[in-house]
């Protein structure tokens, strides 16, 4: 009697074990990465999708790297469909290719350009430093160059003769940063990387995405000084060269932290900043980044980094609708939504052209008329 029950038995633990299974299997083939997932929103709310900004706009932050020999014709009708008034090429470099982007310039648009110099840090140990190099920065703003960019590099990866990492503070560059200061021309610096880039990669990380498709921007702290000592080298230069024109790119990588950089403000009336990489940041709080805009709206400018026209889009659809819940352009810097902040005209202008024609000289104003 006894073994006719464990059949059955056995039986329904078996189909038990076995439709376990079969969920288990479907659940597996439909799992898929984050990168795959794109939902449809079923949201129905009114859409605004402006692919030209409300006024003519200067961008701060942009890299044209092939400028010496670029067919600049096409890059105007570009411009002009976005109503980009003028662009800074920030990758101007030095020597002959600069002198062959300034020279295409000028055989084009030269209203339409601003390029910035870039520097060899490294050579600060080389012979002649610093004086053959304030001789080069001279020359070159006389030829036309409106600023100076630094890169990442210094303050992570740039290295003495003596192959130790320069910090941004190392008094050897001071004559350079003292210079901008003398000539006029603003500095663009761009220090560090997003703090979310020294932090653990797990599941907490909201940079994860984009530190799984690029693991080599991950800041080991084996490697790298931390996120907190490389802004505290920039913030020194800043207090130290108060004469001098400071734009610090990409929000100061405080746009998840407003607070922080209107303090940085409030300190240092010689810093300001601009949304190139990162409007993602302001577009994801929308009510303290309106606020925030209303305060220091005479410190923030219009800047993109990577050119892709249609990618200026969203910079339009943030600053200037009160749209909601909308897709950045790049899931790796955003995974969350865009809520528009329906800016006022007169921060609009501000932000678009008003503050950049303050502090790059020899820009054309009546661009803007």
């Amino acid at each position: 009697m006894k073994k006719w029950l464990l059949f059955p038995l056995a039986v329904l633990i078996f189909l038990g074990i076995t439709y376990w299974g079969i969920g288990k299997i479907q659940y597996r083939l439909n799992v898929m990465d984050v990168e795959e997932y794109e939902p449809l929103s079923t949201l129905r709310v009114s859409e605004n999708l402006p692919t030209r900004a409300k006024f003519p706009f200067i961008d701060v932050h942009n890299h044209q790297w092939t400028m010496p020999i670029q067919d600049l014709d096409k890059l105007v009708e570009d411009m002009d469909a976005l109503n980009m008034a003028v662009m800074v090429n920030l990758s101007g470099f030095r020597g002959k290719y600069l002198e062959w982007s300034l020279d295409n310039v000028k055989d084009h648009l030269d209203d339409r350009f601003a390029i910035f110099l870039n520097l060899n840090f490294e050579e600060l140990d080389d012979d002649g430093w610093p004086d053959n190099t304030l001789s080069m920065m001279e020359e070159a703003v006389k030829q036309g160059v409106k600023g100076l960019k630094v890169y990442k590099g210094l303050g992570l990866s740039d290295k003495d003769n003596q192959g130790n990492r320069i910090a941004i503070d190392d008094p050897r560059l001071d004559p350079i940063w003292a210079k901008c200061g003398e000539l006029g021309i603003p500095i663009l610096i761009h220090s560090g990387e997003p703090a979310a880039f020294w932090q653990k990669k797990d599941k907490f990380n909201e940079r994860w995405l984009e530190l799984k498709q690029y693991p080599s921007r991950y800041r080991s702290p084996e490697k790298y000084p931390s996120f907190e000592e490389v802004m505290a080298e920039q913030h020194h230069v800043f207090r130290k060269h108060r004469g001098t024109t400071f734009i610090n790119a990409h929000l100061g990588w405080f746009g998840n932290d407003l607070d922080r950089l209107g303090q940085l403000f409030d300190e240092m009336p010689n810093v300001y900043t601009e949304l190139g990489a990162v409007l993602a940041e302001l577009g994801r709080q929308p009510r303290n980044a309106y606020k925030w805009l209303i305060k220091y709206q005479d410190r923030v400018m219009m800047g993109k980094d990577i050119y892709k026209k249609e990618e200026y889009y969203t910079y339009f659809r943030v600053l200037e609708t009160d749209d909601e819940y909308f897709d950045y352009y790049r899931k790796r810097h955003a995974h969350w939504k865009m809520y528009g902040l329906n800016l006022p005209d007169s921060v609009l202008k501000k932000v678009y052209y008003q503050n950049a024609l303050k502090l790059i000289p020899g820009l054309d104003i009546s661009l803007f008329e």
